[in-house]
């Protein structure tokens, strides 16, 4: 080695002085080259920034319901290259959802009310279904064309995301089951024929809601739809011991044993103030005025729209590694420091950082609904604080596993990822006209029968 240097010493000092100042130059330039680094600073951000942050209990009240926590964390939602990434971001608490007990533990069964302008395609192509599966059940069962605002369809897929079974539940006493076979979906009728009776079942909180609920005589599938009609209005975690709920259930009675119930109404009173919820005639949640329940969301997360870099595909394959890793949300190109907001109201209930989503939020709306938010540079909210629609909650960047500024956006749906540019946002909207009219005297009807003891 020595050898080999005194030889290029000898070589340098043997050429023309010249020479030997633009070969020291070159050098120099390249060794400043390759280790120089630019700095980015974001853009300046001159509007001013409000930030609503809600006090985070450290102790519950004496008589507060304290909820066990869980662990939920975003995982790497972007494509994995290769088996040296870093490992997932680390667990982050999140305070535990009402429902954690009561619901089943299978991802692949998914369940779905109609709504106004709802199709089959629509409905299942939003869960990242193939179109292929959504022709092939069409196709030869037209009746699912004529699907009714208020119908239920609940469905199962496999590992690979293909549909194996449909239920579309047409009325109270008949449900309509579709199950792969060889040559397609075969189709099986279940005709109920028991009769439906009123009943009212009153409680006091002793304990969570869904203990208190279950001890006076509610089924878990009545528990759950408590829950989601009164999910907009407070925050079942936060029920005291003592609060007082009514419950107004129809029930299926088919052999002294009950098959299937649905709520009609249902009242409870925290905090000395009632809450009601009363279903109407297409199967969503009122209050006693007509107003609509649920809070509506935008459609963008931002105040403009911006270029979509990379687009939703739960079926992404990687071109390095042969296998499927799901692209759940959608990637916006955008220069860094771009505010970026909350598409609707609810509670942070993460906001850190990690290895591969960089500085993410995550906020959840309601039972149903969670958004997320990656590769932020800055964080402007904080785990338990309340936002509104249209709240700066982060400045975007280009933190974690990114190639380039851009925010990675998910929507979440019953614990489902879907393509936030094409699902169906809930809508806040009221009964008007006849629909309200009818609705009033339904509530004459049913808000006497709510009742405490």
């Amino acid at each position: 080695m020595q050898q080999i240097v005194r030889t290029i010493a000898i070589a340098y000092n043997n050429l023309p002085r010249p020479h030997r100042i633009m070969l020291g130059s070159l050098s120099v330039i390249t060794l400043a080259v390759a280790v120089w680094r630019p700095v980015v600073y974001p853009p300046a951000d001159d509007t001013p920034v409000t930030v609503k942050e809600a006090p985070i209990s450290t102790a519950p009240t004496p008589n507060q319901t304290v909820m066990s926590p869980q662990t939920i964390a975003p995982e790497a939602s972007e494509p994995m290259d290769s088996e040296s990434i870093e490992q997932p971001t680390p667990p982050v608490a999140i305070p535990a959802d009402e429902l954690g007990t009561t619901g089943s533990d299978d991802s692949s069964v998914h369940e779905y009310v109609v709504s106004t302008g709802d199709t089959l395609s629509s409905i299942l192509t939003q869960y990242g279904i193939d179109m292929v599966d959504v022709t092939l059940l069409a196709d030869k069962h037209d009746d699912l064309r004529n699907l009714k605002i208020g119908q239920q369809l609940s469905w199962a897929v496999n590992d690979d995301g293909e549909l194996q079974s449909l239920t579309w539940q047409m009325s109270r006493r008949e449900t309509r089951i579709y199950e792969r076979g060889d040559n397609g979906f075969k189709e099986r009728v279940e005709m109920q024929k028991g009769e439906w009776h009123n009943r009212v079942i009153n409680g006091r909180l002793s304990g969570s809601f869904v203990q208190s609920a279950k001890a006076a005589g509610l089924t878990d599938s009545e528990v759950s739809a408590v829950i989601k009609a009164l999910q907009w209005q407070l925050d079942f975690r936060k029920l005291r011991k003592d609060d007082n709920f009514s419950v107004l259930l129809s029930r299926e009675i088919l052999d002294g044993r009950s098959e299937q119930s649905e709520l009609i109404g249902v009242r409870l009173n925290t905090g000395d103030k009632d809450y009601f919820a009363i279903r109407a005639a297409d199967g969503k949640f009122y209050d006693r005025e007509g107003s609509g329940l649920t809070r509506g969301f935008m459609r963008f997360p931002t105040m403009k729209q911006f270029r979509v870099s990379s687009n939703f595909n739960p079926r992404r394959l990687n071109p390095v590694t042969g296998r499927v890793t799901p692209h759940r949300g959608v990637d916006f190109s955008m220069p860094v420091g771009t505010p970026v907001l909350s598409v609707g109201d609810g509670e942070v209930v993460a906001a850190s950082r990690g290895p591969d989503t960089g500085n993410f939020v995550e906020i959840r709306h309601g039972r149903q609904y969670t958004t997320r938010y990656m590769h932020l540079n800055r964080l402007l909210v904080k785990p338990g604080q309340k936002v509104k629609r249209g709240d700066r909650i982060a400045l975007s960047g280009n933190t974690g596993r990114s190639t380039g500024p851009h925010l990675h956006y998910e929507f979440w749906i019953n614990q489902q990822a879907v393509n936030p540019l094409t699902a169906k946002l809930p809508r806040s909207e009221g009964l008007a006209g006849q629909d309200r009219r009818e609705y009033l005297a339904q509530v004459r009807e049913v808000t006497p029968q709510l009742k405490f003891d």
